[in-house]
């Protein structure tokens, strides 16, 4: 038995370490209007329809992957399980996002052989979410996700990042 418990707890350990390393780049900002009873918002609208900068060389987002959709349904399910229902008749909220991606980002790092600081490629990509007053139309709660992005990812890699992303930002809603 005890053989099993420690086998098992080996894996559990091995696999946390792969996930953390794998979101382990991904910063993450929220503010909230201190004014906002955000709790109190039940329902919510999308505002038209976001788009993310499109990859017509399949460099950051997979083949067969559509990261638009993978980000409205991880937004969708962070708000239901806060209680909101979505609604196009007077919401409470309205939601948006937005997407950029930076592939020819540079950024200046220590090369481990030599120890000097030389200029290298570093895309970047950040993900935005914006909860909108309805009856005011200002901003009440903005959420920004930031990271490092990787060539030519696997799809369940890229599904597991942005994941860890809005969940964790939506982490913060109420904080």
């Amino acid at each position: 038995m005890k053989k099993h418990l420690v086998a098992f707890a080996t894996i559990v350990l091995l696999a946390a370490g792969c996930a953390s390393s794998m979101t382990s780049d991904i910063k993450i900002e929220t503010d909230s209007d201190p004014k906002a009873d955000l709790a109190g918002y039940r329902s919510y609208a999308w505002l038209g329809s976001a788009a993310i900068v499109f990859d017509d060389k399949g460099r950051w987002e997979p083949p067969q992957f559509d990261a638009d959709a993978e980000i409205k349904f991880l937004i969708d399910r962070e708000l239901r399980a806060r209680g909101m229902t979505e609604t196009s008749l007077n919401p409470d909220l309205v939601v948006a996002y937005a997407a950029g991606i930076d592939m020819d980002s540079m950024d200046i790092k220590t090369d481990p052989g030599s120890g000097l600081e030389v200029l290298t490629e570093a895309p970047a990509g950040a993900l935005t979410v914006v909860l909108v007053d309805a009856d005011t139309g200002l901003a009440v709660w903005v959420g920004v996700a930031t990271a490092d992005i990787h060539e030519n990812p696997a799809p369940e890699t890229t599904r597991k990042r942005l994941d860890f992303a809005v969940s964790k930002m939506f982490d913060k809603l109420y904080k």
